[in-house]
């Protein structure tokens, strides 16, 4: 099985989900909010987004929520997102997407392990890994 990123928002997953299956060129959207739930499930009513998926085009998947009303947690605090695409123009063209209204951690550019990589931290606080084929 593989591994797959579950990423938790501050009231901005709908809107975060939305901008990144159009980024990644995603398909099948489903998501719920937490106001879906079943009454007996103890989940507080709100529109905020309890599970998001979409899927990439490789077929694997991208899950997101909103934290409960309440949750203490910090949503991104020490973890990225690392996505490997097959050419240095597609790397570039996501980081760059990515990049739009975000903080440029480490700047797209050929590195002795990569032909381009980058590290952004994006407009909804999600760190992303941006890598094109390795290093020739």
């Amino acid at each position: 099985m593989p591994f797959i990123p579950y990423i938790h928002f501050e009231d901005c997953c709908a809107e975060a989900m939305a901008f990144y299956m159009k980024v990644f060129g995603g398909s099948d959207m489903m998501s719920m909010t937490y106001h879906d739930a079943p009454e007996d499930a103890g989940m507080p009513p709100s529109d905020r987004i309890m599970h998001a998926q979409f899927a990439l085009p490789d077929g694997s998947l991208l899950m997101a929520s909103d934290n409960p009303v309440g949750f203490p947690g910090l949503p991104q605090q020490a973890v990225s997102v690392s996505y490997s695409c097959d050419t240095v123009e597609r790397a570039k063209g996501l980081y760059d997407q990515l990049n739009e209204g975000g903080e440029v951690i480490m700047p797209f550019e050929a590195t002795f392990f990569s032909q381009g990589f980058g590290m952004t931290k994006d407009r909804f606080g999600t760190h992303w890994m941006i890598m094109g084929p390795d290093a020739t």
